[in-house]
């Protein structure tokens, strides 16, 4: 006779009441599916690609006022259990008017910037991506500092994202966005040195 296996208990999952609860400690705390993920801060090139970035998003909505756009240290809250705080987020009027509290994002944004490190690469590009296909964020750029490259994610009309478009500033690319028209960004002018 087999001996019967151990009962494993279920894995608790953390929800946003246990987030806020969390050390304002310097550090980005997330939660996905339940799960704490702890990031430390981001070192200089990190903040400088993401200032400039959100600098020319925030001029562009200054010319042309159909948005907000937002840095990091926003909770988006997508769930009990999915809190994240992207790098940049823009949401259309349209789309805040539905979403933005005096808190907090409860929603998806219509695009979502995350500034990948080796530490969080494969977070950004595999479980962060995977929570923003299902919770509905339209577009999601994963910005590569380590190889100068921006990885664009678009949603299809099947409801999922297409294939990964890759920029790189070897190649002279520039980024755009259907969201955003006009908005061109050279990657030359994002991972300068």
């Amino acid at each position: 006779m087999k001996p019967a296996a151990p009962v494993v208990p279920p894995r608790l999952k953390l929800t946003y009441d246990d987030f806020v609860l969390f050390p304002d400690d310097g550090k980005q705390h997330e939660l996905i599916d339940g799960e704490h993920y702890v990031t430390p801060s981001p070192n200089v090139r990190h903040q400088q690609i993401q200032g400039d970035l959100f600098a020319l998003v925030w001029n562009y909505l200054e010319a042309r006022p159909v948005g907000r756009v937002f840095t990091s240290r926003l909770d988006v809250v997508f769930s009990r259990f999915d809190v994240v705080e992207p790098d940049i987020v823009y949401l259309s009027y349209e789309r805040a008017n539905t979403v933005l509290t005096k808190a907090n994002l409860q929603g998806a944004p219509e695009l979502v910037i995350e500034i990948a490190s080796p530490s969080t690469r494969q977070r950004d590009e595999t479980i962060k991506r995977h929570l923003y296909e299902r919770s509905g964020v339209s577009e999601y750029w994963v910005v590569d500092l380590e190889i100068d490259v921006v990885r664009v994610y678009r949603r299809t009309r099947d409801g999922g994202f297409d294939r990964a478009i890759e920029l790189s500033r070897e190649a002279g690319d520039v980024l755009a966005t259907d969201l955003l028209p006009g908005l061109d960004v050279p990657l030359i002018r994002i991972f300068r040195d």
